[in-house]
């Protein structure tokens, strides 16, 4: 593991994702299960929680969607196992709702630190709101830090995921405020008969600002289907 990393608690999008095996919900899980697919690995501050309910019930409810984004859910807190799934059928038995992904069960904080997940000017014993995409290759991607008094924007972290993803496949860029699947940015170009060619393709396509700003259609773009009636916030 990257000596900063171990040292510091210190990760940052670029790296690869700190390595780990861990007993949750569903049983043992390492890092290296989820190779292939997006993972989303989530830490709440603590189970029997107003907000942390609030927050698994909403990401049970767009599970569906992540799996459509060929993305899998993974939350963490240093509770224990019994504690964990004690609280999921807490949930069940109080909302109906099946909790359909693992949690960690992070009782020595190993994971928590190697993440830098406690943030020990706010609490030594929870971990405050991290979410961690990191892509099938294992590389995080992006990192969301929320305080413990403020729940997560579930549609927000699918836009931010779908984006993730058509910037990539794409070898483009989302602008501010990027809806999927709404126009994106088409790469700079690197010499002057390239802006030349730009300064034409708008000028026909009305398709940009200037040579440096100008979009196109993403391609191996779907815009979820979400029901209207569901309620990311129960």
């Amino acid at each position: 593991m990257d000596y900063e990393v171990m040292m510091n608690s210190n990760v940052k999008i670029g790296q690869f994702a700190p390595d780990f095996e861990a007993e949750t919900t569903f049983g043992p899980v390492k890092l290296s299960d989820y190779k292939g697919k997006w993972l989303i690995l989530f830490s709440h501050p603590g189970d029997f929680t107003p907000v942390c309910t609030t927050e698994i019930i909403a990401f049970s409810q767009a599970n569906n969607y992540f799996n459509k984004l060929n993305s899998e859910l993974l939350g963490l807190s240093i509770d224990s196992n019994p504690s964990h799934l004690a609280w999921i059928r807490d949930i069940y038995l109080r909302s109906g709702i099946i909790i359909p992904f693992p949690i960690i069960a992070d009782r020595s904080g190993q994971i928590s630190r190697k993440y830098g997940m406690i943030a020990s000017d706010i609490s030594t014993t929870e971990t405050v709101r991290n979410v961690f995409f990191i892509d099938p290759n294992g590389i995080i991607k992006l990192i969301m830090v929320y305080p413990l008094n403020v729940g997560r924007c579930i549609p927000e972290i699918l836009r931010a995921l779908q984006a993730l993803q058509v910037a990539e496949n794409n070898k483009a860029a989302t602008p501010a405020n990027w809806v999927p699947c709404n126009p994106i940015i088409i790469p700079k170009p690197n010499t002057y008969i390239e802006l030349e060619e730009r300064v034409k393709e708008i000028e026909e396509n009305k398709n940009g600002y200037s040579w440096y700003l100008a979009f196109k259609k993403p391609e191996n773009c779907e815009k979820l289907e979400t029901n209207s009636n569901e309620n990311y916030n129960n």
